[in-house]
């Protein structure tokens, strides 16, 4: 019997009606398959055992990505990115945009921050600004150290992948 059956059971608080009603059997069904007796314990089909995965699956990933948001909000993140980034500067100027690699740190205030536009329907270009606007201060200006009022250029985006702690 897949372990997921005994997960979703014990999630359920041993309620094998619960897990029935959730997956589409009948209670005696799922009552056979998390018996502890020899002989009794049957193996769900292939069926069930598909269906008992969306179940968990529904049910298992909202929690983490709350936990993940939960975490990302608090502690920060990583970004790793490979887009055109720089300064709004004259050409030749080593702050011109160019194409760079860039992983860098930013704080749990820009994730907040992100979450709370995409939770608002921000589109894809409202978030390339925020987070244009945090790599610039965090990246160029040092934290806030040196580069004050210059305009950051992010754009031609080839990937970006974020990293929580």
């Amino acid at each position: 019997m897949p372990a997921i059956t005994l997960r979703r059971h014990r999630a359920e608080k041993g309620s094998t009606k619960n897990v029935a009603r959730l997956v589409g059997v009948s209670q005696r069904t799922v009552q056979r398959w998390v018996a502890g007796r020899p002989g009794i314990r049957r193996r769900p089909s292939a069926a069930h055992t598909r269906r008992i995965d969306e179940v968990v699956r529904a049910r298992w990933q909202p929690r983490v990505r709350v936990r993940q948001r939960a975490r990302a909000e608090a502690d920060g993140f990583v970004i790793h990115t490979r887009a055109r980034f720089g300064f709004a500067a004259p050409a030749g100027s080593s702050d011109d945009p160019r194409v760079r690699w860039i992983t860098q740190y930013l704080p749990g205030e820009v994730a907040r921050e992100l979450f709370a536009a995409r939770d608002a329907g921000a589109g894809e270009q409202q978030q390339m600004v925020i987070l244009a606007r945090a790599l610039g201060h965090a990246y160029f200006r040092d934290g806030g150290r040196r580069g004050h009022g210059l305009h950051i250029a992010f754009t031609d985006v080839e990937f970006a992948d974020f990293s929580i702690g």
